[in-house]
């Protein structure tokens, strides 16, 4: 049974009150993305058809795949409410480097997302590599995790990980590949987008220093924010205990170590 147009987006919109709720996506920041073999009832809300709509990189990976993406600027706080005006489809086609875009008439934005193109590279590695029906893309600027990424020390995946994974056992069960540290690279970028894409092969989430993340996932955007949630609270930890003078031993690596070997989680850490 195909997912429907409706279902989609009530998840796209669940995922953006998440990230509205956790101070992630200011004003117009953030944007979310859906790539889907099939789903029914794309017409129906979407009746506007522009054929031939170039693309900004070529993903024959995506050929037939629908992309829904969020229009440039809308707040991702109201998608739940106002889907048809904050959210485009993109019927990819053959060769991928054009596709039908797919558009109500009442939409509030002139085109998608300036982080198109690092969705699409993102939806086409993936889906390329290992042929999945479903797959979704968050970018988000969570507070915590962005400021942690300033420090210069931290940055690099050992260390940012480990100050993650140091304060609640759950981290690392959630997060077992950690996160991918890349340094700053100007947003909507080539440089970002590929580094980006190289980042997500092995990682769920990457963090664009001093900028944001964004977080892969084969379920739905909303189990993208759940990953970020998870991260999120461990770099809240990590700056508390900074802003306090550094006093709290958090979780030992040995205790960790427990975790991993409790739970049998594959990690690269640790070892």
């Amino acid at each position: 049974m195909n997912p429907t147009i409706t279902d989609v987006l009530a998840d796209m919109g669940a995922a953006g009150q998440h990230l509205d709720a956790m101070h992630a996506v200011e004003a117009g920041a953030g944007n979310l993305s859906v790539a889907l073999r099939d789903v029914d009832g794309l017409d129906e809300l979407f009746p506007d058809a522009e054929p031939g709509a170039p693309l900004p990189l070529a993903v024959p990976e995506l050929a037939g795949y629908t992309v829904l993406v969020t229009g440039s600027g809308c707040r991702l706080r109201d998608v739940a409410q106002q889907p048809t005006r904050t959210v485009s489809a993109f019927i990819i086609d053959p060769d991928g480097t054009t596709a039908t875009w797919r558009y109500h008439h009442d939409r509030a934005f002139a085109r998608p997302t300036s982080e198109f193109n690092s969705h699409l590279a993102v939806h086409a590695d993936q889906i390329g590599r290992r042929g999945i029906a479903i797959h979704a893309v968050i970018h988000a600027q969570p507070p915590y995790l962005v400021q942690l990424s300033h420090n210069a020390a931290l940055r690099n995946n050992t260390d940012f990980n480990k100050a993650l994974f140091r304060w609640e056992p759950e981290t690392i069960v959630q997060l077992p590949d950690g996160v991918e540290v890349l340094d700053f690279m100007v947003p909507g970028s080539d440089t970002l987008m590929e580094n980006n894409v190289r980042g997500l092969r092995d990682h769920r989430m990457t963090i664009w220093s001093k900028h944001g993340i964004m977080v892969r996932s084969d379920v739905s955007p909303l189990d993208a924010v759940d990953k970020t949630e998870y991260a999120e609270t461990g770099a809240m930890y990590e700056i508390r205990n900074a802003m306090e003078g550094g006093h709290g031993q958090g979780l030992l690596d040995s205790e960790i170590i427990a975790v991993i070997d409790a739970f049998g989680v594959d990690t690269p850490f640790y070892r």
